[in-house]
């Protein structure tokens, strides 16, 4: 097994390579996003709709190989669609929104399998889509990275604090003649595009565990939500560049060590807030 040096030595080296350079970035730009967006879904309770949303939108990318355009484009589409869909479900039928957001989520997986089985021809990417690839992310997509992020920063500048009365107090905002339903929809529509720029780094079938992870984890330690976005943030960096080492040195799928990382800092992080307060408890 390699010791820390040689793989120090090897990761220096791989940064001559644009595709790493680009890799890091990508890392980088989407832990960002996560951080901010991933701490609203766990402070609001949204990971089931959020993983509706992100199988989903493997209609869209059958949509684009079916009709010969970008498949990111048309998960773009797809995700802003069924996002606003299901959030309108989660509003409308709150006791019953689980079963239907499950109907959405199915269908979009089976529409774009069948799409992309009726595509004639070899389709080499499709499985990038599903499982990510975070080694194969084009320059241009980090500029779109960048874009999403300054969206969801002035999204969060704009909203800050009516995002806050209706993640904690919606019986309040609703008094305060906010717009609830409306701020509910562009939250949703914001996950959307977080989760198209994810599902390039680890593919559609992990983007709800890298979405959720890295806030999840911040919730243990921190109460305010400001330093919960930037606590995942910045854990977000730290499993993004620590998978992409490991699966770099040891040829491993890099969207799958990434949320392995992740996961076990989570389990971990959990026994050790466990331990923290029964020793706080006896102490006190």
């Amino acid at each position: 097994m390699p010791t820390i040096a040689p793989m120090i030595n090897a990761l220096v080296e791989a940064l001559q390579f644009e595709f790493i350079r680009n890799a890091l970035g990508a890392a980088i730009l989407v832990s960002i996003a996560c951080g901010l967006i991933g701490s609203l879904v766990v402070v609001n309770r949204m990971v089931f709709i959020s993983g509706g949303v992100a199988h989903a939108a493997y209609g869209g990318i059958g949509l684009g190989y079916f009709f010969r355009f970008s498949p990111v484009l048309g998960a773009i589409i797809f995700c802003l669609g069924s996002a606003l869909a299901m959030g309108w479900v989660e509003r409308r039928y709150q006791q019953r929104s689980d079963t239907l957001i499950g109907v959405m989520w199915a269908l979009g997986m089976a529409l774009g399998v069948m799409l992309i089985d009726l595509t004639p021809g070899y389709k080499a990417d499709v499985s990038s889509y599903l499982f990510g690839s975070i080694l194969t992310v084009p320059r241009q997509d980090l500029w779109l990275m960048l874009g999403l992020d300054i969206f969801i920063l002035v999204l969060l500048a704009l909203f800050y604090k009516e995002f806050l009365a209706i993640s904690f107090d919606p019986v309040y905002a609703t008094t305060r003649n906010l717009p609830v339903d409306a701020l509910y929809l562009l939250l949703v529509a914001a996950i959307a595009l977080t989760v198209v720029m994810v599902m390039q780094v680890v593919g559609l079938i992990l983007v709800i565990a890298l979405l959720t992870l890295p806030a999840a984890i911040a919730a243990q330690w921190v109460q305010d939500i400001q330093q919960m976005m930037g606590l995942a943030t910045v854990l977000g960096v730290i499993f993004n560049g620590l998978g992409l080492a490991l699966s770099y040195t040891f040829n491993l799928s890099s969207g799958a060590t990434i949320i392995l990382v992740a996961g076990l800092t989570y389990l971990l992080s959990l026994a050790l807030q466990k331990w923290f307060w029964s020793r706080r408890s006896k102490l006190s």
